[in-house]
């Protein structure tokens, strides 16, 4: 179409108000759940299963809508379902030099300080004072970011 000659920041500015009209259109057509809604729901993806869509939906019932709920394969041939309290993050310790038990290849510190950052960490110095209060203070410190860039990295390591 801009080929053509058409206005791409027409364009754009069409497409932004038909994805904001379409997206306010389903939100009137949408409906909220059931339970029981949910559990069919749950078993249809799961192949028609009901005793896994059953799970599924007590899982959902117990975690909340804004819950994690994962689903693995087992070895076993009965289903089970384990709730877990706490937060889930999509990754672990950046560099196998923040490894405590080499062994399991874990990071475990007790009565820690934790620092979350609500950013991407990109300047070490940014860091400094923090970690030098850790060390006066004599703690270790968990740093929660959405992601450490080298420099900041080589820092801490």
């Amino acid at each position: 179409v801009v080929a053509a000659g058409a206005n791409p920041i027409q364009i754009t500015r069409g497409i932004e108000r038909t994805t904001k009209a379409l997206v306010e259109e389903l939100k009137k057509m949408s409906k909220e759940v059931t339970d029981s809604e949910l559990a069919d729901v749950a078993a249809v993806s799961a192949g028609n299963n009901e005793e896994v869509g059953q799970m599924i939906a007590e899982a959902m019932s117990k975690v909340g809508r804004k819950g994690v709920v994962t689903l693995e394969e087992g070895k076993r041939a009965e289903n089970h379902l384990y709730v877990v309290e706490g937060m889930q993050f999509d990754r672990g310790y950046l560099s196998p030099y923040f490894v405590t038990d080499s062994e399991k290849m874990s990071v475990e510190y007790e009565n820690c300080k934790l620092l979350l950052v609500d950013k991407k960490v990109t300047n070490a110095r940014d860091l400094v004072s923090v970690l030098e209060d850790a060390i006066k203070g004599g703690y270790p410190i968990l740093i929660i970011a959405e992601d450490v860039e080298q420099e900041a990295l080589a820092t801490l390591v």
